[in-house]
């Protein structure tokens, strides 16, 4: 295990240098000029406006030196400044990250137990109505675009039914809690502000079940498959033969084995939950890092575009690794091997 986690550890350098490079080359190869955003349109036509913000903003020199000047920086732990927000991009991200961080993990836990029950249930009446019911549940939810059913879920919930507020992480009218985690839930519960805490629940509702929904389709049917291989394997048959009942059969041997794979397969949905909140935050009005990617592609704001690309690199790398630890700690062959 020591020399697996030197490996990974050693390899992590490498992907995030492919990925600071990747997001550096493909912004570069959008057809439009950045100074557009940064000046305006009107001051495009003045040369001497145009040479004086191509020098302050670093966009004077050649692709490479541009390239080489930004890996300096990176190193050195400076992200740069953000064309649009003219803040040090560090700081954006480290505002916008617990918006994204509350979702995803709402989503995930959704998405999680949600598929867990889904498949197992499945399994255990396979080829019957709630077999069916479920199987249709999970294909509707890992097949249908985020960026649609978030804007049916809106329509549905909160225009015709009024059941759950509309976009937002708060009512317009609602301060938000002191700032503690940035996770205003948990911040309301700490402030000791359980009605702001369940309002924070209800605005969190829709968008959690939207990105919750795909998540949850494909962890049900991995479930699903997994918990079919096990009630036929010889142990299961032997248990069953000695007497155990078919609530111990499924809580001691079926899941335990069965549900192994969800592991690896949550840290890799980490992931998912990062590229699909970039359509479900803009549907809703999610305050992160999803919405703050869309706003600095829109205005091709190149450092916001590669400290977003860097972040998401970052942590999909580190929930990978820690998939891999808990699989080979769950797993004894694994570990053994």
């Amino acid at each position: 295990m020591g020399s697996y986690l030197l490996r990974r550890l050693a390899v992590t350098p490498i992907l995030l240098f492919g990925i600071l490079t990747l997001a550096f080359i493909i912004a570069r190869l959008i057809p439009a000029d950045p100074l557009a955003s940064i000046v305006g349109e009107r001051a495009m036509n003045n040369e001497v406006v145009v040479a004086a913000a191509r020098k302050k903003w670093g966009l004077d020199g050649s692709i490479l030196e541009q390239y080489f000047s930004y890996l300096r920086n990176v190193f050195s732990g400076d992200l740069g400044t953000s064309f649009r927000t003219r803040k040090p991009v560090t700081s954006d991200l480290w505002d916008r990250l617990p918006a994204t961080a509350e979702l995803g993990l709402a989503a995930l836990l959704f998405g999680g137990i949600g598929g867990v029950i889904l498949g197992v249930v499945s399994a255990r009446h396979q080829n019957r109505l709630v077999d069916h019911v479920a199987r249709l549940t999970a294909l509707v939810g890992s097949s249908l675009p985020v960026f649609w059913l978030g804007l049916v879920v809106l329509y549905v919930f909160y225009a015709r039914l009024g059941w759950f507020p509309g976009p937002g992480r708060l009512p317009s009218r609602v301060d938000p809690p002191d700032h503690v985690t940035g996770l205003y839930t948990i911040d309301a519960l700490l402030d000791g502000n359980p009605s702001l805490a369940w309002q924070c629940l209800r605005q969190l509702a829709l968008p959690a079940l939207v990105l919750g929904w795909s998540l949850m389709g494909i962890v049900s049917r991995l479930v699903r498959a997994a918990t079919l291989d096990e009630l036929h394997a010889d142990y299961v048959r032997t248990a069953r033969a000695k007497g155990l009942d078919e609530g111990g059969v499924m809580r001691h041997h079926v899941l335990r084995n069965s549900l192994t794979p969800v592991i690896t397969i949550m840290g890799l949905m980490l992931g998912v939950v990062l590229t699909s909140a970039v359509l479900t935050e803009t549907v809703f009005s999610w305050n992160g890092i999803g919405s703050y990617a869309v706003e600095s592609t829109t205005r091709l704001d190149y450092p916001a575009i590669n400290g977003v690309c860097l972040t998401a690199g970052v942590i999909f790398l580190v929930s990978s690794l820690l998939a891999d630890i808990a699989y080979a700690v769950a797993d004894p062959k694994v570990r053994l091997s």
